[in-house]
């Protein structure tokens, strides 16, 4: 019985996968038609040997770095980094932090650069109260819109709550 019961699942997703309406077909032969480019840019930036230059066609999210192993139970994360823009739009860091299995996220949409920017400083912050304590933290960065945003100077930092 089990054994019918699967084939007539597996055949019915075959029936369907086959008679579905291809509505786009991405060619991925070049990685230029992403629309997203990310490179060091040994010329544009704020310490160290270079920054990561951004150069995208719409709207996206960059994971910079995924951190594990912080000890931030009862304390605020800050998330800062250095940036700089040419951009329709705007461009903000995203925090995600991983407690208890379960992700949450702290977007600094009131603190991003837009248009065009020199460098500036700008941040994200998220609190951990006592009892909890993150799996691991992941850093991205927001571009929506298209252009281009240099980043550099990326640093979480930890402050006590009090």
């Amino acid at each position: 019985m089990k054994s019918s019961v699967i084939t007539l699942l597996i055949l019915a997703l075959g029936y369907n996968l086959a008679t579905a309406d291809v509505l786009k077909k991405l060619s991925l032969d070049d990685a230029a038609a992403l629309g997203t480019t990310i490179q060091t840019d040994p010329e544009v930036k704020t310490e160290g040997k270079g920054s990561i230059r951004i150069t995208t066609k719409h709207a996206t999210t960059i994971c910079l770095g995924e951190v594990k192993g912080l000890d931030i139970e009862n304390a605020q994360l800050i998330y800062k980094a250095r940036v700089k823009s040419n951009l329709e739009g705007a461009a903000y860091l995203e925090m995600w932090a991983h407690v208890g299995g379960s992700p949450y996220f702290s977007k600094g949409i009131n603190d991003p650069v837009r248009g065009e920017s020199d460098w500036t400083s700008i941040k994200t912050p998220f609190r951990f109260q006592k009892g909890q304590q993150p799996e691991k933290i992941t850093l991205n960065i927001v571009i929506n819109g298209k252009g281009t945003v240099w980043i550099d100077d990326v640093v979480l930092s930890k402050t006590p709550l009090k």
